[in-house]
C-alpha cells in the first residue's frame, strides 16, 4: 500500500471494472434515487435485458421493504458469485481513478474514485475523526442496508466524500493532465444521466493526489480555512450516502468481533470505495430545503419563535433572517446573535420544540414557488431558508457537530452517481 497516503485515511484500492460490458447498460443509478417512480426502475430494467449491469449486483431501495426481500439479496449476492467466476471483471490494481461526469445541466463535475479506511470514519455527532458525517445519521436505517451488504463479495459505491479545497491543489490538476493517463471508459448514462469518461492515474499522479491532501491537514491550514488551530482535522465530509457508508462501517464493527485484532488490518472489509468531490467544484450545487408546516396557526408559530429566541423581531437584520409565507402574509423574521452556525439550525431546533408541545406536521421542500404555494393554504405556514455557503460546510460540521437533517441538497436525483466500479470485500 502506498505509504505517502498512510495517515490520509484514504488510498488507492485493487478496483473492479467490467472487461467487455455494454456500459450504458452497465450502470445504474444510485439505489435510493426515484424510490416512490416504480416505472423509473421499470424503463432501466428493460434497457438492460440479460445483459452485465450492476442493476444485477444492487437493490434498488424502493424494494427494500418488499416481502421477497430475502430472495432479492439472494439473488444480488449469486449475481455477483457468477460475475466473479465468469470473468466479467477485470482488476486494475492500487489504482485511483479521475473521473469526469457531464450532468443535465451540462457542468461537469471531476471525481477521484479511492478507498477509504472506515477505522477513519465516525458518523457520530462532535467526532474528530478525518472522515465525518455532515448530517446526523438514523440508526434504524442501517440494519435492513446491513442484510444486502453482509455476505456480498463485493461493493458498489453511491458515496461522495467532500474534500475542502478552494485552492483546487488535489482533483483539478488532474483535468489539465488526463492525455497522461490511461482512458478507462467514455459513454452516454442511461434515463438522461448524462455523460460519464474514466481514467486511471499514474504513479506520479498519485504521489501528487497523496501530497496535496496531507498539506490540506497540517494545522497552519486548519487555522488558514477555518481559524481553529488546535481543533482535529477534518479531511472529508460525506456529501451523499451517509449510510451506505454507516452500513459499511456496522459490517466491519460486526467482523471485528469475531476477528482477531491482528488481522483487522487485512480484512477487505476494512475499507470502502468512494468517490471524492472537491466542495468548491463549480458544477455542485447545494439547494436549501425549505419546511412547510401542516395543520398549525400561522400567527402563534410566529408568536411562539419570537418567544423562543430573545431579540427575534419582524423584518431583516443582523443574525439568522428566515422568510414566511402564511395565508395573505409573507414576511421575515430575524434572530440576533444566534447560537447554531446556520439559520437552517436555528430553524430546526424551533420547530422540532413547537410540533412536539402543540401538534402538527412538518415537510420538507425543494423550491421557492411550491414552498409558498404550500405555505399560503389555510392552517400552513412556508419557511424559507437561505442557501448555504460553500465555505459554511466544514466550518459548520466542526462547531456544531452535524448539520441539521435536510439542510441542503446536493443535485437532481439524475445527476446522483452511477454504479461502476467495483470492489472484493470478502
Amino acid at each position: 500500500m502506498n505509504e505517502k497516503f498512510q495517515k490520509l485515511g484514504f488510498y488507492p484500492a485493487d478496483i473492479l471494472l467490467p472487461k467487455d460490458a455494454d456500459m450504458t447498460k452497465w450502470a445504474v443509478v444510485a439505489c435510493d434515487q426515484f424510490t416512490s417512480q416504480p416505472e423509473y426502475w421499470q424503463a432501466v430494467e428493460e434497457t438492460v435485458g440479460d445483459a452485465p449491469s450492476t442493476l444485477r449486483l444492487i437493490l434498488p431501495e424502493a424494494k427494500l421493504n418488499d416481502p421477497d426481500v430475502d430472495a432479492h439479496i439472494a439473488d444480488i449476492n449469486g449475481a455477483m458469485n457468477r460475475y466473479l467466476a465468469e470473468g466479467v471483471f477485470q482488476t486494475l490494481p492500487g489504482s485511483l481513478f479521475y473521473i469526469e461526469r457531464t450532468q443535465s445541466d451540462g457542468k461537469v463535475r471531476h471525481g477521484l474514485i479511492g478507498m477509504v479506511d472506515l477505522d477513519q470514519y465516525d458518523f457520530t455527532p462532535g467526532s474528530g475523526a478525518l472522515i465525518r458525517a455532515t448530517e446526523g445519521t438514523v440508526l434504524s436505517r442501517i440494519p435492513p442496508r446491513v442484510r444486502v451488504r453482509q455476505d456480498a463479495p463485493v461493493e458498489l459505491p453511491h458515496v461522495m466524500l467532500l474534500i475542502d479545497d478552494p485552492d483546487r491543489t488535489v482533483i483539478e490538476p488532474l483535468t489539465a493532465a488526463s492525455g497522461e493517463m490511461e482512458q478507462l471508459y467514455d459513454f452516454d448514462l442511461q434515463q438522461g444521466g448524462g455523460h460519464l469518461k474514466g481514467w486511471k492515474l499514474t504513479d506520479a499522479q498519485m504521489d501528487a493526489v497523496a501530497d496535496a491532501l496531507a498539506a490540506m491537514c497540517t494545522p497552519e491550514a486548519m487555522e488558514k480555512k477555518y481559524g481553529l488551530k488546535d481543533a482535529a482535522p477534518l479531511l472529508f465530509a460525506v456529501g451523499d450516502g451517509n449510510h451506505s457508508l454507516a452500513t459499511a462501517k456496522q459490517c466491519y464493527e460486526n467482523l471485528k468481533k469475531v476477528t482477531p485484532e491482528d488481522q483487522w488490518a487485512d480484512l477487505p472489509a476494512r475499507y470502502a470505495l468512494v468517490e471524492v468531490v472537491n466542495n468548491h467544484d463549480d458544477a455542485l450545487q447545494f439547494e436549501p430545503i425549505h419546511r412547510v408546516l401542516f395543520g398549525v396557526e400561522p400567527e402563534q408559530v410566529l408568536e411562539a419563535m419570537k418567544a423562543a429566541y430573545p431579540g427575534a423581531h419582524e423584518g431583516e437584520g443582523e443574525g439568522h433572517t428566515i422568510a414566511y409565507t402564511y395565508a395573505g402574509h409573507t414576511g421575515t423574521i430575524t434572530v440576533p446573535n444566534p447560537r447554531m452556525q446556520l439559520a437552517v439550525g436555528t430553524l430546526q431546533t424551533f420547530l422540532d420544540a413547537y410540533l412536539k408541545e402543540h401538534g402538527g406536521e412538518v415537510d420538507y421542500i425543494h423550491g421557492d414557488e411550491v414552498t409558498d404555494e404550500l405555505g399560503s393554504k389555510s392552517g400552513n405556514i412556508g419557511f424559507k431558508l437561505p442557501a448555504m455557503g460553500k465555505e459554511q460546510l466544514f466550518k459548520t460540521v466542526m462547531a456544531d457537530g452535524v448539520l441539521p437533517r435536510k439542510t441542503f441538497s446536493m443535485g437532481h436525483a439524475q445527476d446522483k452517481r452511477y454504479y461502476v466500479e467495483a470492489r472484493k470485500i470478502k
